[in-house]
């Protein structure tokens, strides 16, 4: 299907990378369709946050379970499951080589996410500030963070919620989660004052 594509459309770059997602986007909601089953989108609050997901891609479902928990909680929230299932006797359900390697959204060899985003620790305190304490620039920095990255963090997450308000409805966890408790304007040049 990706080689079918590609020579039709002769995508590069993050285009071509995209393609791939979409294609596994279709596929499952094609499988849906034809068994009557519900597609949970994977994306999770950090993600989602700052736009990191294609959309009709890893965006495409009928329900986020994990959209709004951050992937350090996630993160977190695996290796608890795997620790109370060992504590049981049980096998851990979440393989260890899936908790240790970067995460990766692996549209290309040897891609990471901190290829494109700051750790996850750091990008959900940010956000946790920003997004969760609706703290300004100002009081972010004051908190001792970057000034490049809160004002990258600041700005992916102000130009993505077009890709926000296109998300599946999910479980709501936290204070503020997106959609309900905090919206933007979709275009693409609004700054909060």
């Amino acid at each position: 299907m990706f080689d079918a594509c590609m020579g039709a459309l002769g995508l590069t770059g993050l285009a071509e990378e995209n393609l791939q997602s979409r294609l596994r986007g279709t596929l499952l909601m094609g499988i849906s369709n034809q068994e009557n089953h519900l597609v949970l989108a994977p994306g999770n609050k950090s993600e989602l946050a700052v736009g990191y997901s294609t959309l009709y891609g890893d965006s495409v479902g009928g329900y986020g379970p994990i959209k709004d928990v951050y992937k350090s909680q996630v993160f977190r929230l695996a290796a608890w499951r795997n620790r109370v299932a060992a504590e049981r006797g049980e096998t851990p359900p979440i393989p260890e080589h899936t908790l240790l390697k970067p995460p990766s959204a692996e549209l290309r060899p040897g891609q990471v996410d901190t290829d494109s985003l700051p750790d996850y620790e750091l990008l959900d305190a940010v956000l946790t500030a920003y997004v969760e304490q609706d703290k300004g620039r100002a009081e972010i920095l004051a908190e001792g963070f970057d000034p490049a990255v809160v004002d990258r963090v600041i700005r992916l997450v102000d130009t993505a919620e077009y890709k926000r308000r296109q998300y599946p409805p999910g479980t709501k966890i936290s204070p503020k989660n997106f959609g309900r408790d905090r919206r933007q304007p979709i275009t693409n040049r609004w700054r909060e004052s």
